[in-house]
């Protein structure tokens, strides 16, 4: 039988008998992390039902004390979920579902497990699954603090085929009158509405039928991470790390070799790539500006990148004519990081362009406005670049995130 890269899995659902599916699913663990209230109105709604919000750690607590009191407890009801038959398991399942995102527009997926063995997210890849932005390792550690000893994973890792003629996971709409629905529920707090339905063998089949055809023709990079690549990169890390401990162990069937996530379209109209702006304060705004006028030969003469530089109440747009990447924001970026290295400066990253406007009439403030990323750019971007620098892009409001609702064994 072919190993699939990706392919399908034991996946735990909830038993809706006992659990109510709307206080079971929660938003991805790495959202909201400056809003602990948003945290703490979930815990409300859950109360004492059973719940997602059990088995994650919002990362908002990972610097607050009592970590490992939280990943004991985690780890705790992970096994008593089990063992109270709170949780049912599909045998070799695919899921396709259909997520009404806030904004009422739909996105399909289909879940299942993707081999890690195919994935490496260090600079340089050639891995058929990569990264898509620069992976920031000191982040991975307390992330597998989490996962070492977990029963279970609960996936919020959103992967991205370019699949333009939508021939892969956009057909399976047509097959639903087949599959047997698994849940259909709103989402709390915002999170608009998601239904999944368990596909049979046959279903399954010619997906990946259709899926391999697509990645016949795809070079090397085959799946991109759309999001979730740091908890993805901590399931390849504790993997990495359970071999090198056991070198004597065969790992080719071992559940912790492979990761739960949702397999979607870059090319479902759900998915939008916004800008993400940069702030840099505490710095000389002119001295900045003319290290990267003359490292990135800035002129207002037109260009293929642009950027708007934003100084106090004049905003005023600039052409690249000496760009150092495949993108505007990798140019930039680039640049940026080497005069923050040498120079006084402190960098953020915004959503919005009127708080980047706000924050640039500051003094020792300069502001850079980025065009919207085409997201037919990202498959060939990574390909130039290795990976995209760090906020190269949004896909969307926080609220559009995963949910979890699916579980494996990792263990």
């Amino acid at each position: 039988m072919t190993q699939h890269i990706f392919s399908s899995a034991e996946i735990f659902l909830p038993d809706w008998e006992q659990v109510c599916p709307e206080t079971w699913s929660v938003i991805a663990c790495d959202q909201f992390t400056s809003s602990p209230e948003y945290w703490e109105q979930a815990g409300k709604l859950v109360g004492d039902a059973p719940s997602a919000l059990n088995l994650i750690l919002p990362e908002l607590y990972l610097e607050q004390s009592g970590l490992q009191e939280r990943i004991d407890k985690i780890h705790d009801t992970m096994k008593n979920y089990l063992e109270q038959g709170f949780l049912k398991a599909y045998d070799n399942a695919m899921i396709y579902t259909e997520r009404v995102q806030s904004n009422g527009v739909l996105r399909t997926g289909i879940i299942g497990k993707i081999d890690l063995e195919a994935y490496d997210y260090h600079q340089g890849s050639q891995s058929p699954v990569r990264a898509t932005e620069a992976t920031v390792l000191e982040r991975i550690p307390p992330r597998m603090q989490v996962r070492e000893d977990a029963l279970l994973e609960l996936p919020h890792i959103m992967i991205l085929i370019n699949d333009e003629q939508k021939t892969v996971i956009e057909t399976c709409v047509t097959q639903k009158p087949e599959m047997q629905l698994l849940y259909d529920t709103d989402l709390m707090l915002g999170g608009g509405h998601v239904s999944g339905w368990l596909m049979n063998e046959v279903q399954q089949e010619a997906f990946q039928e259709r899926l391999q055809n697509l990645l016949k023709d795809a070079g090397n990079l085959q799946f991109a991470m759309g999001d979730g690549n740091h908890s993805l990169a901590t399931a390849k890390a504790c993997y990495e790390k359970l071999k090198q401990e056991h070198p004597e162990e065969d790992f080719s069937q071992h559940p912790a070799r492979y990761a739960l996530a949702e397999l979607v379209n870059l090319h479902s109209p759900a998915l939008e790539f916004e800008a993400i702006h940069r702030i840099v304060t505490e710095t000389n705004p002119a001295h900045l500006l003319d290290y990267l006028t003359k490292n990135l030969e800035l002129s207002e003469h037109p260009a293929e990148q642009e950027i708007v530089i934003l100084q106090g109440t004049e905003q005023k747009k600039y052409y690249i004519h000496k760009p150092c990447s495949a993108l505007a924001v990798g140019s930039l970026q680039n640049q940026l990081d080497k005069y923050l290295k040498q120079y006084s400066g402190k960098i953020d990253y915004i959503h919005g362009i009127q708080t980047v406007a706000q924050l640039a009439q500051k003094p020792d403030s300069i502001g850079f406005l980025l065009p919207d990323m085409d997201k037919n750019l990202l498959f060939s971007g990574v390909e130039k670049d290795g990976v995209l620098p760090r906020k190269t892009f949004s896909t969307g409001h926080a609220e559009d995130k995963r949910y979890y609702m699916e579980c494996r064994k990792i263990r």
